[in-house]
């Protein structure tokens, strides 16, 4: 009998004690996500780290994508806690996290952000709309002789689009399929310039699959080339090469204005105040995701959440601003700020 529970007594103790190493396995946050919300997160980390008496979070830029990958995985120290992104998570994402057991997690709506597509300041700036955008970067268009027929993408050079245009050649530097930016950029730039021709917007409704991969699908003749999720090396290239166009978040432009420039959109210019208004017309809210059972297993997420959500950084005069985010109103901060405090949860399909 005393073998029996000596050997209980063990198996428990050697359970508590993986317990306490897996809780102290790391004391840090760790943050995957968005190259985008990226340089936000990294200035609410420092300042975090300054002023909290917890160790500065560590964080990578994986693009939003390659972070809610990572992300939904599992639950435990070898997971990342919270994951950036420029967009809102898709169903799918939601389903494979609770497939790996992620059932319980928090939403976070930290401002907006405007897609900028962007030239070397040594140049002229484009003037560009979201069907000039679409013809560019398309894989298949419209028959330049008027037919109602998709043809592979003809275009070369800007002035073959619109005589106003510069006579450069199309060259666009820009995110890969596993970008945030990339999902919102196809959405709301390309899908908008597809939009203005009649008969392929009939097709939305009677192939939504097939309307998707017209207005999406980006050419690979080499006139878009992915340059990764590093943005800031996409301005360095812009620097080198005046004669390119990159595509990235406002916050970079904001942080090298005097670099680069931001091409106007269907006549309106990137602006702080016209991403705000949305008069810009490529803009979208970004956000960043918690696993809620790491909440109180690792030391410090609900500092972090206070920090991030706290009128000092997102409010209109924060930090935050500063550096570019497009602050909530007041009305979707407070709710942001209720739903952090309380951990509220997205509703999620059971597994």
């Amino acid at each position: 009998m005393k073998n029996i529970i000596g050997t209980v007594c063990l198996v428990v103790l050697g359970m508590l004690s993986g317990a306490v190493h897996a809780q102290a396995a790391r004391d840090y946050i760790s943050i995957v996500g968005s190259s985008t919300v990226y340089p936000f997160a990294t200035v609410v980390a420092e300042q975090f780290g300054k002023v909290s008496g917890y160790k500065t979070p560590k964080i990578e830029s994986t693009g939003s994508g390659g972070g809610l990958k990572l992300f939904c995985a599992g639950v435990g120290v070898a997971y990342p806690d919270i994951s950036n992104s420029s967009r809102r998570i898709k169903p799918s994402e939601v389903q494979n996290c609770a497939s790996h057991g992620v059932k319980a997690i928090v939403e976070v709506k930290i401002g907006y952000n405007g897609i900028v597509l962007a030239n070397s300041v040594k140049a002229e700036r484009y003037r560009l709309t979201r069907r000039d955008i679409f013809l560019a970067l398309a894989k298949m268009v419209p028959d330049p002789r008027g037919t109602e027929k998709l043809v592979p993408n003809p275009y070369q050079h800007w002035n073959e689009i619109d005589s106003a245009l510069p006579s450069t050649a199309i060259e666009v530097l820009g995110p890969p399929p596993t970008s945030g930016t990339r999902d919102a950029f196809v959405e709301l730039a390309m899908q908008g310039g597809c939009k203005t021709f009649p008969w392929i917007a009939a097709v939305k409704k009677q192939d939504k699959g097939k309307f998707k991969s017209i207005c999406h699908t980006i050419r690979e003749d080499g006139r878009f080339i992915e340059a990764g999720e590093n943005d800031n090396l996409i301005v360095q290239k812009l620097k080198a090469n005046p004669k390119a166009l990159g595509i990235f978040g406002y916050s970079y432009l904001e942080q090298n204005g005097d670099i680069i420039q931001g091409s106007l959109v269907d006549g309106q210019e990137p602006t702080f105040e016209a991403i705000a208004s949305g008069e810009y017309p490529i803009s979208r809210p970004l956000y960043f995701y918690v696993k809620k059972a790491h909440v109180d297993a690792i030391p410090g997420i609900r500092e972090y959440l206070a920090e991030f959500t706290s009128e000092r950084a997102m409010g209109e005069d924060g930090y935050l601003a500063d550096k570019g985010l497009i602050p909530l109103s007041d009305e979707e901060r407070d709710a942001v700020v209720r739903d952090v405090k309380s951990l509220r949860t997205l509703q999620l399909p059971d597994h």
